[in-house]
């Protein structure tokens, strides 16, 4: 019997696709394990997310110049403190 290779729900550069279902990243399995792993400091998890919408939004401007895209509600607005 073969072990079944487990592929993360990480980026695939310079696509910003997930590696494991192919939805834009982060996708929603990636969204709850950023959530679980950074739920003690909800603030690293939003510089950390900023630092990769700005790499994010340079490749994907590189990949097609004449299609800027908001990424904030990808990256950013789902990861916002509930209050």
């Amino acid at each position: 019997m073969t072990a079944r290779r487990v592929v993360p729900h990480v980026a695939m550069r310079p696509l910003w696709r997930c590696r494991n279902c192919g939805a834009e990243w982060p996708c929603q399995p990636a969204r709850l394990s950023l959530l679980s792993e950074y739920r003690e400091d909800r603030t690293a998890l939003i510089i950390y997310l900023g630092t990769l919408m700005a790499e994010a939004s340079d490749q994907l401007a590189q990949l097609n110049p004449d299609r800027r895209v908001d990424l904030t509600d990808r990256f950013l607005t789902w990861a916002r403190a509930r209050g």
